[in-house]
């Protein structure tokens, strides 16, 4: 993929409005409440990796409350995708990064089983503490499963399951994601493979080297669920710092419309910078392929 190939999200309509499609190498944040279709979106935008890049996208699961969406259903479903999951229980040897056969992974659960609540209020110092503590565990396993499926031609990344907060800045959520973002998924190559290997890095640089991506030619998707579930309050949002609508290239809010007697769901782009994007709220349906335009 070129610089300036944009990547489809898998629904023609949907690539129309935002002038192609994202553009490599940024964020984009779509944002709504539960049951509006952002799960769908994604599963879409990661199915579409397959036919334009060769390999299908990966989902990676925040979900901390023990209620995280059936994306496997979903998959299997919608695109006949068996869905393959990162076994976290699993150890896995350095050497195993390059074989392809163990490393290669469509779904990764990070929190599943923790039952935590989302936000640091929720805990008191000695907690948070502890929590931090399971967070840097989590972080290792994060960066094997992003890093072992870049190796191996994925560039699409959705991250699901973002909960909602009163302010983003408590959410351990936003840390976690803001770490992942910036230190794994906007990072160059080697430097994610030297917080992998950690003092075994020289012995497997070469390896490395061989296996080289570039970050600027990957995409991520944030699926962030909102308190609003009218698009008219989505809209009027106002943002806050920590809030990751700041630093997203593209944002894509999905939520209720009336419509004469009756309640529908609708899709507006509020951001899509660097591109030209359709203005208007566009309805939408959710059908048994996903969202129809």
């Amino acid at each position: 993929m070129s610089n300036s190939e944009r990547f489809s999200t898998g629904i023609p309509a949907l690539d129309q409005l935002l002038g192609g499609g994202l553009i490599p190498g940024t964020l984009t944040v779509v944002m709504g409440a539960t049951g509006i279709g952002k799960t769908q979106l994604g599963l879409q935008f990661a199915n579409a990796g397959q036919q334009q890049e060769g390999e299908r996208g990966i989902l990676f699961d925040m979900t901390s409350r023990g209620d995280s969406q059936n994306h496997a259903d979903y998959a299997q479903r919608i695109f006949d995708w068996k869905m393959k999951s990162r076994n976290l229980d699993a150890a896995l040897a350095a050497d195993d990064v390059w074989k392809r056969e163990l490393i290669r992974s469509d779904y990764c659960h990070v929190f599943e089983r923790t039952g935590r609540r989302v936000t640091m209020r929720d805990l008191d110092h000695e907690q948070w503490q502890e929590w931090r503590v399971e967070l840097n565990k989590k972080l290792d396993q994060a960066i094997a499963f992003f890093y072992g499926n870049f190796v191996h031609g994925v560039r699409r990344a959705v991250i699901d399951g973002v909960e909602p907060v009163d302010r983003a800045s408590d959410s351990f959520q936003f840390h976690l994601f803001d770490y992942i973002y910036h230190q794994i998924l906007h990072k160059d190559h080697d430097w994610v493979a030297r917080d992998l290997f950690r003092v075994q890095f020289r012995t497997h640089q070469d390896t490395v080297m061989q296996h080289a991506y570039d970050h600027q030619k990957l995409a991520t998707m944030l699926m962030y669920t909102s308190h609003e579930v009218r698009l008219d309050d989505l809209i009027d949002r106002p943002l806050e710092s920590g809030d990751e609508l700041c630093n997203a290239n593209t944002i894509i809010l999905m939520g209720k419309v009336r419509e004469g007697n009756r309640m529908r769901r609708a899709l507006h782009i509020a951001k899509h910078r660097g591109s030209a994007a359709d203005d208007g709220i566009i309805p939408y349906e959710i059908g048994d392929q996903g969202l129809v335009f």
